[in-house]
């Protein structure tokens, strides 16, 4: 690991998760109760040995960065360690990143200094478990100068995947952002190889690459521009790695967070008996970066006059109160409270979020510090909820950052 170096992109807007992107970048969406997205992401890195990782910022970036050097300041740079956070500097030109490839193209300055064999390239915004130890290994062992990591997804999702096309020995033939009628994997109609916005590059090859690119009219985007670019090279390999899960399931996990319904699907499940992602494998531990609560506190069992403080298949980090409230199948996050007589039920509440007396939540997501106030109802009339509030497809209610909901 010592010769590889790590790029985390993680400037997106994440327009679709809107209005919870409103204020952050959408790595630094909260995710689980008591992590961010980019959490995941840097678990992999670190369970896998890594330890040179620079995150590309640039949209909204401040709490970000807040949580990067609170939370991941874990490494010692004495040996060489470290997780930098690095901006968009205008350090070629006088724009900001472009795209993917240009955000890399920028800080050709890093790798230079560092002088990788290779370099990792990471999405800050997907949930999953991934050893990418393993990848080098097959990378370096192929003699490829790309490595894509896919994941195996039914052939229907194609419209919302950017799909490669691989001949029967994993080279790489062709790519397509999100067509209709994707290239199926060999010898299985059924299945597609989806990317997984995951790239080992061979230094040189990488430099090379991004140098074409960069005198180019193009979207400076490694999916779009970077990989055709390749393939239309006979001499460049690039193989495709298929997605190895670290989650220990019978089920591959890998999401794409990047719509409010996907986003809320994805905590709702961690509610589960046997929810599909396990935050508690002690062999694979997410970390994150927490403020100092006391214990969560569950208070009042009146149950002749209905007041009791009760949560039931969710999930109560620190520093939540429930007060005389219920609370069903949700995801709470630090500092939440929940008053007397208020009914919460498949919801997320995001830090800071305060439940009053006899209001009523359900099918939403509650982003920080909000006030519902008594009385309130959130999820009960969708005409009602429309007129006040984003709602998913699905029907979701979404309550932005801050808001003051009156009855």
């Amino acid at each position: 690991m010592k010769k590889l170096l790590t790029f985390i992109m993680a400037g997106g807007k994440g327009e679709r998760l809107h209005p919870l992107t409103k204020d952050r970048a959408k790595p630094a969406v909260p995710f689980g109760g008591i992590y961010r997205i980019i959490d995941f992401t840097l678990s992999n890195c670190i369970n896998s040995g890594i330890r040179r990782i620079h995150i590309l910022v640039q949209y909204k970036s401040m709490s970000l960065a807040r949580h990067i050097r609170m939370g991941w300041n874990i490494l010692n740079a004495e040996v060489g360690e470290y997780v930098d956070v690095l901006p968009a500097q205008q350090r070629i030109d006088e724009h900001w990143y472009q795209g993917t490839a240009d955000s890399i193209y920028q800080n050709l300055y890093s790798i230079h200094i560092e002088n990788p064999d290779q370099v990792l390239i990471l999405a800050g915004d997907h949930v999953y478990k991934m050893n990418y130890g393993l990848m080098l290994d097959a990378h370096r062992d192929s003699g490829a100068d790309l490595t894509i990591g896919v994941v195996k997804a039914p052939r229907d999702e194609s419209t919302s995947l950017g799909v490669i096309e691989v001949d029967p020995g994993r080279q790489v033939v062709g790519f397509e952002e999100k067509p209709d009628r994707p290239k199926t994997v060999p010898d299985d109609g059924e299945h597609i190889y989806g990317s997984m916005g995951i790239y080992i590059f061979e230094r040189k090859a990488l430099e090379e690459e991004l140098e074409e690119d960069a005198h180019k009219n193009t979207a400076h985007d490694f999916g779009k521009n970077i990989i055709p670019q390749m393939i239309q090279k006979a001499r460049k390999k690039i193989i495709a790695y298929e997605f190895v899960d670290a989650n220990k399931k019978e089920t591959l996990y890998w999401r794409d967070v990047g719509t409010l319904d996907a986003y809320y699907e994805a905590n709702i499940d961690l509610v589960q008996v046997t929810p599909q992602f396990n935050l508690y494998d002690r062999e694979w531990p997410i970390r994150t970066y927490q403020l100092q609560y006391p214990p969560a506190k569950f208070v009042f069992a009146d149950r002749l006059g209905g007041r009791r403080g009760m949560a039931l298949d969710s999930l109560v980090p620190d520093g939540c109160i429930i007060s005389g409230g219920m609370v069903q199948r949700s995801v709470l996050s630090p500092n939440v409270r929940v008053n007397s007589y208020a009914e919460v039920s498949d919801s997320l509440l995001l830090e800071g979020a305060d439940i009053g007396r006899h209001a009523k939540v359900r099918n939403a997501i509650i982003d920080k510090h909000v006030r519902v106030m008594p009385n309130a109802e959130i999820g009960y009339d969708p005409a009602e909820d429309r007129k006040r509030f984003t709602v998913t497809p699905r029907g979701i209610v979404v309550v932005e950052k801050g808001a003051v909901v009156e009855a």
